[in-house]
């Protein structure tokens, strides 16, 4: 079947025809493209909305348009927002726009709750409506402009399906007794914290195999950092573009102090060496020179807790088993390893976990506690 074709919102006053048609409607499937591939620093470039007989996307990149209208939207408890795989969408919505976010429902995360073997949206497009997206378009440049009309074809049918997806999973949901549970984790989802702009110079030791590091090369490593972001800041590029994490590792454990060092190392290839070469040199003769970097203090390890949470592992998984769902669907890490901390006794003493909602604590609780005695 042929789709209409899109509405692209540029404007501000077709923006306002937009949102009043959309907040007279029970539900609105969305999505976002960024460009997160290309620049620096991130932003949302389009915003696909859709409801029965229309996708609309908007262009936050349009001068003059201001999205803060769209925020009625997304804070209107009366109107559903319908995303797959919610989480990233809505951090950078609230760090770009600052929305807030209400009656969300998510078809990731219901996929998980209710077992489904494909969580992807391409797969269950696919699967559920015979539905095949041009994977082509999923490392597109959304920043560039204009846009392409088969990009604009591709962007719609992203939120395009989102509405009979939502249907199918609600219909089950509430068969198998499952919707205050999937409620209860849309909630968490639409709390989530705006995504970080900030840039420090210590999550150098998030790069794997930074602990791995002789004490001397840690020092490189954090140089060769600074670099590696001062050059994607002055080419508007995305770190991983000048210089890949493995190449950061490679370099700081050779510790090169010539330029014909650097042509048999990981990454460094005679067009990394002619464009970054000579900084990689100085950043690694700083690190030679500068004071070994401390490792973040952390508290020192708290081996009962530990032995807690495997239990509470281990008990998660066997009911996760039992559902046919993954483990992280029960309860999450974060929430288990709070719970272990706590080793609770009674019920009451979960009460105010993060992770471990009014659902969740009268479903699992008292088996958590148990599991723990």
């Amino acid at each position: 079947m042929t789709l209409p074709s899109p509405i692209l919102i540029t404007q501000p006053q077709p923006l306002a025809e937009m949102l009043h048609r959309l907040m007279a409607e029970p539900a609105v499937g969305v999505d976002t493209e960024s460009d997160s591939l290309y620049v620096y620093h991130e932003k949302v470039c389009l915003i696909q909305l859709s409801i029965p007989g229309a996708d609309y996307l908007v262009d936050p990149l349009s001068p003059g348009l201001d999205l803060a209208p769209l925020g009625q939207l997304f804070a209107d408890a009366r109107v559903a927002k319908i995303f797959h795989a919610a989480e990233y969408d809505v951090m950078c919505l609230k760090r770009d726009a600052g929305f807030s976010f209400c009656s969300l429902f998510d078809t990731m995360w219901a996929a998980r709750i209710l077992g489904w073997t494909q969580i992807g949206l391409a797969a269950i497009l696919q699967e559920r409506f015979g539905v095949r997206l041009d994977k082509r378009w999923q490392r597109h440049n959304w920043g560039r402009r204009p846009l392409e009309r088969e990009a604009l074809a591709y962007a719609r049918l992203d939120s395009h399906y989102l509405l009979g997806l939502r249907d199918i999973q609600a219909r089950e949901l509430a068969q198998l007794g499952r919707m205050e549970e999937a409620r209860e984790t849309f909630g968490q989802v639409a709390a989530v914290a705006p995504a970080a702009r900030e840039f420090s110079a210590d999550d150098f030791w998030r790069v794997k195999g930074a602990w791995d590091l002789r004490p001397r090369s840690q020092a490189i490593l954090r140089e060769l950092f600074l670099f590696r972001d001062k050059e994607a800041r002055r080419r508007n590029w995305p770190p991983f573009k000048i210089m890949g994490d493995r190449t950061l590792i490679a370099v700081a454990e050779a510790e090169p102090r010539c330029a014909d060092n650097l042509s048999c190392l990981d990454g460094m290839t005679p067009l990394q060496i002619k464009r970054y070469g000579s900084g990689v040199l100085s950043a690694v003769a700083r690190g030679l020179v500068a004071p070994i970097p401390r490792p973040p203090r952390n508290s020192p390890p708290d081996h009962p807790a530990l032995a807690r949470y495997e239990k509470l592992r281990a008990w998660r998984k066997r009911v996760a088993a039992a559902r046919g769902v993954e483990p992280d669907v029960i309860v999450s890490n974060a929430a288990l390893m709070a719970a272990a901390r706590r080793a609770p006794r009674a019920l009451r003493e979960l009460e105010g976990i993060e992770g471990l909602g009014p659902w969740r604590l009268k479903t699992y609780g008292e088996q958590i506690v148990e599991a723990l005695r």
